[in-house]
């Protein structure tokens, strides 16, 4: 069970969040890593943006879109990514 320090609460992967994080070589460590470190930024209500940058790889900024609630839904996993202003 992945569980957020920063959030302190369960963390919970979709189907699809799994299949981009395997599209996308990313480790749960590494999802678990941009949920307790990365940046975070409102996307309205309980949605959010967290992202982090990764010197080692080429796909920066690495981001995951998620709902938290009773626990913290990791929807999607994005690479290239960029916060609008």
């Amino acid at each position: 069970m992945m569980r957020s320090v920063r959030f302190e609460m369960r963390v919970v992967l979709t189907e699809h969040a799994k299949a981009r994080m395997v599209e996308r070589d990313l480790s749960t460590a590494s999802v678990l890593d941009i949920i307790d470190t990365g940046t975070q930024k409102d996307a309205g209500g309980t949605h959010y943006w967290l992202y982090k940058h990764f010197p080692d790889r080429q796909d920066n900024l690495l981001c995951v879109a998620v709902v938290i609630d009773n626990v913290l839904v990791v929807k999607t996993v994005m690479h290239h990514w960029e916060p609008n202003p």
